[in-house]
C-alpha cells in the first residue's frame, strides 16, 4: 500500500534505531545476539569450555573482525573467508581500489598492488573473449534510451542496471561472464527477432540480480562519485568503439527508482546514506592485542573485497595467519570448499609441511 513503508525522518537520528540495541544494525545487532546465545548455551559448562570457534564468509568476516573488537572473550579461534574489512574511514578508498586499485593518492601503504582495478580487469578480459559484445552491448543502450524498459516486476532496466550485470564477474564459474553472455544473447536476439525485449528475457534478466530481496548499504552514494572519475566507466555511449564497462558490486543511487522494492526506501537511503554519527566498528587497539587465533583466506583475484586491503588488515591483527592465493575467487567457501578448508586448517594445526 502506498505510504505504508516505514521510513526514518530527518528530525530522527538513525544510529537510534541501528546501533547495538537495535534490531536495524547490520554488523553490531548479529555479533551481539551470536553473544548472547553463546552465554545461554553455554551458561551450565565449565568456565574453560564456554568460548566458540565462529567463522564468517565475506560480510561474514565483517562481523567476525567487529566480534573480535568487542567481544573477543567469547571466542575460542576465527576462520575468515573474503571477509577481512577494509580499515579506512573513508569509504571512496574503498570503492577506488576495487575500481582502479592504485592510485598515487590513495596506495595502500603496506602492500602496493596492481594499477588495474580487478573490476576493470574482469571487463577487459571479458571483452576480450566476447568481442561481439562491444557492439551488442551498444546495441541494449541504444535501445533502452529510446524509452522507460519496464521489468515484470515493475521495476525498470536502466543503462546502469544493465551494466550492473558485471557483478557476476567474480565468482567462480562467472568469472569469464556466463551467465552476462547468456543474458546479453538473450537481450540481442529479441530486438533482432522483434525489435523489443521479451517478458522471459526480462524475467530472467531480474532473476540474476539480487537487489530486489537482499538489503543494501548506505556509502554517500560513493559508488556514483567516484565511478565518473575513473576513465573506464565513464563512457556510456551506444556510439563509437569504445566498450561500455560493467560495474561490479557497487551501490548507487538510482538503483531506488530501477528496483521496484527499493523505490518505497529512496528517502530513507538518503537520511541513511549520509548519517555521521555511526559508531565505530572495529577497534584497531583492541585487535592489535588480540589473543584469539585468527586464520583468513585472502584472494588476490578478489573481486568485492579488495586484496591490498584485506592484506592491511590482515597485518594489523595480533595472531592472524593467512592463507593468501591467486587460484581462488571470493566464493571459494561454496565452490572449493575441501580445498580451502583444509588450507585453513592447516594453518590452525601448523601442518603446513
Amino acid at each position: 500500500m502506498p505510504g505504508s513503508t516505514p521510513s526514518l525522518t530527518r528530525a530522527t537520528s538513525p544510529s537510534t534505531h541501528f546501533n547495538g540495541s537495535s534490531p536495524g544494525s547490520a554488523y553490531l545487532r548479529p555479533v551481539k545476539d551470536c553473544e548472547a546465545i553463546r552465554k545461554s548455551l553455554t551458561k551450565d559448562y565449565p568456565p574453560e569450555k564456554r568460548k566458540w570457534s565462529v567463522m564468517g564468509q565475506s560480510f561474514g568476516g565483517f562481523c567476525c573482525v567487529h566480534y573480535l573488537s568487542r567481544y573477543p572473550e567469547g571466542l575460542q579461534e576465527v576462520f575468515i573467508t573474503g571477509g577481512l574489512p577494509p580499515l579506512v574511514k573513508d569509504i571512496d578508498v574503498v570503492y577506488r581500489h576495487l575500481y582502479s586499485q592504485y592510485d598515487p593518492g590513495q596506495a595502500c601503504s603496506i602492500v602496493k598492488v596492481r594499477s588495474t582495478g580487478k573490476v576493470a580487469e574482469r571487463n577487459n578480459i571479458y571483452y576480450a573473449k566476447y568481442p561481439e559484445d562491444v557492439r551488442r552491448v551498444k546495441d541494449i543502450i541504444r535501445h533502452v534510451e529510446k524509452g522507460v524498459v519496464t521489468l515484470p516486476s515493475g521495476g525498470r532496466l536502466s543503462v546502469l542496471r544493465l551494466r550492473q550485470l558485471g557483478m557476476l564477474f567474480g565468482s567462480h564459474g562467472e568469472s569469464l561472464g556466463i551467465q552476462t553472455i547468456d543474458m546479453i544473447c538473450h537481450l540481442t536476439s529479441d530486438l533482432t527477432q522483434f525489435g523489443f525485449f521479451t517478458r522471459q528475457s526480462l524475467s530472467a534478466f531480474e532473476s540474476v540480480q539480487p537487489f530486489d530481496d537482499a538489503p543494501l548499504r548506505a556509502t554517500k552514494w560513493s559508488a556514483d562519485r567516484v565511478m565518473i572519475t575513473i576513465p573506464e566507466f565513464i563512457n556510456t555511449s551506444p556510439d563509437g568503439n569504445e566498450p561500455v564497462f560493467f560495474t561490479g558490486e557497487m551501490i548507487h543511487r538510482s538503483m531506488f527508482d530501477d528496483y521496484a522494492e527499493l523505490v518505497d526506501l529512496k528517502e530513507t537511503a538518503d537520511i541513511l546514506a549520509y548519517t555521521e554519527d555511526w559508531p565505530d566498528l572495529y577497534d584497531e587497539e583492541q585487535l592489535a592485542k588480540n589473543k584469539v587465533p585468527v586464520y583468513a583466506a585472502i584472494y588476490i583475484e578478489d573481486m568485492y573485497v579488495h586484496f591490498g586491503l584485506a592484506l592491511e588488515t590482515a597485518l594489523k591483527i595480533k595472531n592472524c595467519k593467512n592463507f593468501i592465493t591467486n587460484i581462488m575467487y571470493h566464493d571459494a567457501i561454496s565452490h572449493r570448499t575441501d580445498e580451502l578448508m583444509r588450507r585453513l586448517f592447516d594453518l590452525r594445526d601448523d601442518t603446513l609441511d
